[in-house]
């Protein structure tokens, strides 16, 4: 099976995009607009508001203020500006990086990951990054691990229990995590008991186990707004860190890496302009943003695609239909149109922000250099002017017709688009279809489950709760 070949290939929908064209971009010499308009409550309860109710707080503002609205948050000293019209985004995904840069190193990620991961580095050090980080991550190198993917995917599906409840996100994460160990450290099935990629594996899975609980909600309230961990998480990230430098250590001793392809042997051999070689600390970072942001957003994608597809009988049959159908390439289309239809609904990152160095206009509005742009995904994706009927769950929105590249941004876009997109993808291919293909589920509660924030990723409130009412063979 290869979840890169077997799609086919189709033709862009030719039914024009009917949303309005709006300006934007830099402009130095136009005079400043008064600031958008936005709620005014305090920022505490807007960031309250926002993490516990993400999709109706910011489909809600587009609703009610309009394409440019502001938002007031605690860890943000400055407002933003918050966009969700397709000529905005594509003025700051088009900018020069220096126009428009990231600010992701000031995000929650930024304890979790450090300064020296590619998710929180900016300017040339990113760029420098992301070129070292992306040949394993695309094309020929993702190839190889499909088979694996459907391995682990059947593995997993053999363990549900017939007919009791349990949430689809921690299950997803067993899959997706054995998928980016093996890319990011050469795992080969399951490694030996005590080896320090065992110990990885396990201490990544207790981790990621107690940030579902109410205490880690109660950490990253405690976190929030600082660059460093703090106590308690530091204690509770101090699990991987440990494995993450024993690992390290044994890697760097191996006198046979050279052979290996994985990402880690590959940044110990690399070197900078100065011909220095990653610190321990850097690598730790760079490895532990691959780790985490590589597994657990797929799994969460893959968690709602079932939460929104059990929701929607019709949809959900129609996959049924097709997998199980022999045409393979009607399969594959279905199931890629599942994918796109589900990321579009509910994308697991809500939010890109970008700061502004220059004068901007944004439709209307002109803000001033240095200001803080937040482009609502979720927003942007639940446009009527670009989805119609936006709220409805609708594969075939995607059968005849590729996601535009800056109305479907489920992974950001320009220079800072997800590194891993080519492997998500891939996985979410593979795993979408044998669960399609062996299993008949049904949902546990008819009541949809309210989108949540975590960190910055926008999980099913309750995991994707499913009820496995019959499973074949593989």
């Amino acid at each position: 099976m290869s979840a890169l070949a077997d799609v086919p290939t189709v033709e862009q929908d030719t039914e024009p995009i009917e949303y309005a064209p709006s300006p934007a971009g830099p402009v130095d010499d136009q005079p400043l607009t008064p600031a958008p308009p936005g709620p005014t409550h305090a920022p505490l309860r807007q960031g309250l508001h926002f993490a516990a109710r993400p999709m109706d707080w910011l489909i809600g503002a587009h609703r009610r203020y309009g394409d440019v609205w502001t938002m007031r948050i605690p860890i943000q000293r400055t407002a933003f500006a918050v966009t969700c019209h397709p000529d905005h985004m594509a003025s700051l995904m088009k900018a020069k990086p220096a126009d428009a840069p990231s600010l992701t190193g000031e995000s929650p990620l930024r304890p979790l990951l450090g300064p020296s991961s590619v998710l929180t580095s900016i300017g040339d050090r990113h760029l420098r990054q992301r070129k070292l980080l992306l040949p394993p991550f695309h094309g020929e190198a993702i190839q190889q691990y499909v088979e694996m993917i459907g391995t682990v995917a059947d593995e997993e599906i053999d363990r549900w229990p017939i007919g009791t409840p349990f949430a689809l996100a921690p299950r997803m994460q067993d899959v997706t995590l054995a998928v980016i160990m093996r890319a990011v450290f050469g795992m080969q099935g399951e490694a030996g008991s005590g080896t320090p990629e065992d110990q990885l594996r396990a201490a990544v899975r207790r981790v990621l186990g107690l940030t579902t609980t109410p205490l880690y909600r109660m950490m990253e309230l405690r976190n929030a707004g600082h660059r460093e961990q703090l106590q308690p998480m530091r204690a509770l990230f101090g699990l991987i860190d440990r494995q993450m430098y024993r690992l390290i250590a044994a890697r760097r001793a191996d006198p046979g890496r050279g052979g290996r392809s994985d990402v880690l042997s590959m940044l110990l051999d690399a070197r900078d302009e100065d011909g220095q070689a990653l610190t321990d600390a850097e690598l730790r970072d760079e490895l532990m943003g691959l780790v985490l942001a590589g597994h657990e957003t797929t799994a969460n994608s893959l968690a709602w695609a079932f939460e929104r597809l059990l929701r929607t009988p019709d949809a959900y049959d129609r996959l049924h239909e097709e997998v199980r159908s022999g045409d393979a390439a009607a399969s594959a289309a279905y199931v890629e149109a599942t994918i796109h239809e589900t990321m579009r609904s509910r994308p697991v990152i809500p939010i890109v922000v970008r700061s502004v160095k220059r004068r901007w206009r944004f439709g209307e509005y002109v803000v001033p250099a240095d200001t803080p742009i937040a482009v609502s995904i979720i927003g942007l994706h639940h446009r009527d002017d670009v989805y119609p009927n936006p709220q409805d769950y609708r594969p075939e929105r995607f059968l005849n017709r590729k996601p535009g590249t800056y109305t479907w941004i489920p992974f950001g876009g320009g220079i800072r688009r997800c590194l891993g997109a080519t492997l998500a993808m891939a996985e979410q291919r593979v795993v979408l279809e044998a669960i399609a293909r062996r299993t008949d589920l049904v949902v546990a509660d008819h009541t949809p489950e309210a989108p949540r924030m975590r960190n910055v990723t926008m999980i099913p409130g309750h995991g994707g709760r499913i009820v496995v009412a019959k499973r074949r063979s593989a």
